[in-house]
């Protein structure tokens, strides 16, 4: 990989975003496939929050929070 290529991911609750510089077309694949694996991350979290609020009678707020 390029020394030249600098990469940042930074994660948050529901926002995922990718900041990062490349020069070659060679350089964007590993970026590319970083997102496509954060994208099936987040499909799968979704689909478990899901389960959890239809499944639990507890209020909104509580299971974002946790509870």
């Amino acid at each position: 990989m390029d020394s030249g290529i600098e990469c940042t991911l930074s994660k948050f609750a529901n926002d995922t975003k990718l900041c990062s510089g490349v020069n070659t077309l060679e350089g964007r694949d590993p970026i590319q496939r970083d997102e496509d694996r954060q994208a099936c991350v987040m499909k799968l979290y979704k689909a478990r929050v899901k389960v959890l609020q239809m499944g639990d009678v507890q209020s909104p707020a509580q299971v974002q929070a946790g509870w």
